[in-house]
């Protein structure tokens, strides 16, 4: 079924960026908002913005009952979740389907398999996708230090309905396990609701890669290359670029096909990305993850296809087939990513809110900036930290990290702290420059950051 009218279910950035592919598109949009966002450039934009209820996101983007009621008020005819809030949440699918809503992304069911860490781990086994050795549920402390003394040390405690790196701890040695154990099934219950445990063995010199794929009705799934999420901080991103830098042409073919592989035979459809933790010592990878979603980083892999990812959930919503084979997508040059978050890096990447005082994004070809804010934006202390993305393009990687440093410099943002002078320092490192960036590179480097400050 066509859509002709959409409800979009965020905030930021992202809203703004669904916005503006819907109107290429010819949909008309309706924004939720909350009340700390009544006055937003979203709001602005959108052709209709709806508050659904107070400034914490409990109340108002968290509710899925308030969201598909003003799906149905609105006359909408589909809901596009973004990504963060209740984007992977079957509740919210499961809904929108009961109310005859078409739902812009995958369907419940796979939401609740790859959801569930654990489950996915099952799929990715039985599609033959490479899985680290661990363990399925985890009934006791006991139990944890008898996989983990199979497995090896240092292990990872991981929760089962997990992310953004809540319920999940390393730990080197049986001594603390038990006591580890406790607090991250403690940490887990109250981040997710559900305090299951599994296990994987710990890689320390890991790289994060993911495929970024694209699933239709009709059995057709394709990637759209890789993406190297390592510059990390607290298992949260800070830098994605594409194509992955420093990986063997016939290993990055393996992944990629992997990725495919694994989507097509859960029979997913619509846009989604296989993550995978890569052995930087052993050159092998594993599968990791799945998200159910848009990515906060899509648009490096826009930048090196020309696909519009987000058109793409669309037309695949519809019920149409994608637009593009596997040998229709071709990838040119490279594309890099820093996320601008309003955070002072000096003190412990402490979030800032208030006002912005000046807001000057660099301009000029092959600049891209993805943004909500303006000067006069107030920040609020409500949401997330993300004020823009800055993505570049460049023929070659040493050309789009050119162009990166260049970018940030002309990046003037005044009135909040923000991570700009990191993302600088980091664009300036050697490990970085030869592409031998880990995911505990931003750790190892901080204080070298912090100590050039003082």
């Amino acid at each position: 079924m066509p859509i002709s009218k959409v409800l979009i279910a965020n905030r930021g950035e992202i809203a703004l960026r669904v916005i503006l592919a819907c109107q290429e598109l010819g949909i008309e949009t309706v924004l939720t908002t909350s009340e700390a966002d009544r006055d937003s450039l979203p709001a602005r934009v959108a052709d209709r913005a709806i508050c659904i209820g107070p400034a914490r996101s409990t109340e108002s983007y968290l509710n899925h009952r308030s969201i598909v009621a003003a799906a149905l008020g609105a006359g909408a005819d589909a809901v596009h979740p973004g990504y963060g809030f209740l984007a992977e949440s079957p509740d919210l699918a499961d809904a929108c389907v009961a109310e005859g809503l078409t739902f812009v992304g995958p369907t419940a069911d796979h939401m609740r398999q790859m959801g569930n860490k654990i489950q996915a781990r099952l799929l990715a086994k039985a599609a033959g996708v490479p899985t680290l050795s661990g363990s399925e549920r985890i009934g006791s402390p006991e139990e944890a230090i008898a996989i983990a003394e199979r497995v090896g040390f240092p292990v990872i405690l991981k929760a089962a309905a997990g992310g953004g790196g809540r319920g999940m701890k390393v730990v080197n040695h049986a001594g603390n396990l038990a006591q580890t154990f406790t607090s991250a099934a403690a940490e887990a219950g109250a981040a997710f609701g559900d305090p299951t445990l599994y296990i994987e063995r710990f890689i320390r010199n890991a790289r994060h890669i993911e495929v970024q794929v694209l699933g239709d009705r009709f059995g057709t799934v394709v990637h759209v290359g890789e993406r190297d999420c390592s510059l990390q901080r607290r298992h949260q991103k800070v830098v994605e670029e594409a194509p992955a830098p420093r990986i063997a042409e016939d290993l990055r073919a393996e992944i990629r096909h992997a990725a495919v592989k694994l989507a097509r035979n859960i029979g997913y459809e619509n846009a989604g990305t296989v993550e995978f933790i890569y052995d930087e010592d052993e050159k092998r990878f594993y599968f990791l993850e799945m998200n159910t979603r848009i990515q906060v980083e899509h648009p490096v892999s826009e930048t090196i296809t020309g696909i519009d990812l987000v058109q793409e959930q669309f037309r695949i919503a519809e019920g149409l087939p994608l637009r593009v084979g596997q040998a229709d997508i071709v990838l040119r040059g490279h594309a890099i990513e820093c996320r601008i978050n309003a955070e002072s890096p000096r003190a412990g990447f402490r979030p800032n809110a208030g006002v912005i005082e000046r807001w000057e994004p660099p301009v000029g070809p092959n600049i891209r900036v993805d943004t909500h804010c303006y000067t006069g934006y107030r920040v609020p202390v409500f949401y997330d930290s993300l004020l823009a993305k800055l993505i570049v393009y460049g023929s070659t990687r040493a050309e789009a990290i050119e162009r990166m440093r260049r970018s940030l410099d002309r990046f003037v943002v005044t009135g909040v702290d923000t991570t700009i002078p990191f993302l600088r320092f980091m664009m300036e490192r050697d490990e970085f420059a030869n592409g031998a960036m880990t995911t505990h590179l931003i750790d190892d480097v901080l204080p070298q950051f912090i100590g050039q400050s003082q």
